[in-house]
């Protein structure tokens, strides 16, 4: 079976939600125009990932003026059962497609940053939360738990999502290549060159076709009226350059990646890739040890409150 996979490379508007969704949903309907049955979307694209800012926070002590555009971040995410998402799963529906994009997810009074998985019956199929913020990261997003790391169907095999540096957590890998994943979806802000050799050692590791995803952000597209910026103030500075790529099995590269523009990138995926790079390795088959190492992974909810009612006997 063979289709053809889209990766969006390009900016939030950041602190202006309705203008991001209106972005994504015509890159939407672009990649479904050059025949793609899959999208992947950039880190916290829907929400916006606000690079430079520090919100005033320092160690021992948080700023009125901090808290002031911490709130303007807040009003910018999106609940996962909000219009903004019921606007995205309308046009996967429309386009027919598999969509994973990433959100700033509002829940509570806690942020999340989060992938949502949009399917062509126009339902959302899954999210996951990014298990671990990096750095300042811990700030602003809480952390996701092991209840989201269920990929989805579709019918070109399982569809999951992790996140930037998750992608360095050896354990989550596994995780997601017990759950024989086909299409692993990486939306990321690293715009490093070393990024691009760690997508294809997880294409090798997991034998799956890698999609990643990161934004072209350039620093006239950060409302600095609203949310400070600790990098250079000069409009054409690129704060994420971007570097989206799509990786076969065996780690040839068969898009990307690009750098300092907006992309959106294609490519034709053979699935036939997959079983045919298990010849020699399957990560949790035949060329595991499970008598020398085993992983256990907890897919409760972790909840801070349960509630329990105790009748009398």
């Amino acid at each position: 079976m063979k289709l053809t996979a889209a990766v969006v490379q390009t900016s939030t508007v950041l602190l202006d939600t309705p203008a991001t969704v209106e972005r994504a949903l015509a890159l939407m309907k672009e990649a479904a125009a050059q025949g793609a049955q899959v999208v992947v979307f950039p880190e916290a694209f829907i929400g916006g990932y606000p690079k430079g800012a520090d919100f005033h926070i320092y160690l021992g002590g948080r700023t009125a003026q901090g808290r002031a555009e911490f709130k303007h971040y807040f009003d910018a995410a999106v609940a996962l059962d909000g219009p903004e998402i019921l606007l995205l799963a309308s046009a996967a529906q429309e386009y027919q497609l598999y969509v994973c994009i990433g959100i700033i997810e509002r829940d509570g009074g806690t942020l999340y940053c989060t992938a949502v998985y949009l399917g062509p019956d126009g339902q959302v199929l899954g999210k996951h939360r990014k298990l671990m913020p990096t750095a300042l990261e811990r700030l602003i997003w809480g952390f996701g738990d092991g209840s989201t790391l269920k990929a989805v169907d579709t019918p070109y095999g399982k569809m999951g999502a992790v996140i930037c540096w998750e992608n360095y957590m050896p354990a989550l890998r596994m995780a997601m290549y017990q759950q024989r994943i086909a299409l692993y979806c990486a939306p990321t802000a690293d715009d490093r060159d070393t990024w691009i050799g760690t997508m294809q050692h997880i294409a090798m590791e997991g034998r799956c076709f890698v999609l990643s995803s990161c934004q072209h952000l350039r620093r006239s597209d950060f409302p600095s009226d609203r949310m400070n910026n600790r990098l250079p103030a000069a409009p054409d500075t690129v704060l994420m350059r971007g570097g989206s790529v799509i990786i076969d099995p065996l780690g040839k590269i068969l898009a990307g990646p690009v750098r300092n523009e907006d992309a959106l990138l294609t490519a034709e995926l053979d699935l036939d890739a997959i079983a045919m790079g298990q010849l020699d390795f399957d990560v949790v088959g035949h060329y595991a040890r499970p008598d020398v190492f085993s992983l256990q992974v907890n897919t409760a909810v972790q909840s801070a409150v349960s509630f329990v009612s105790h009748l009398n006997t």
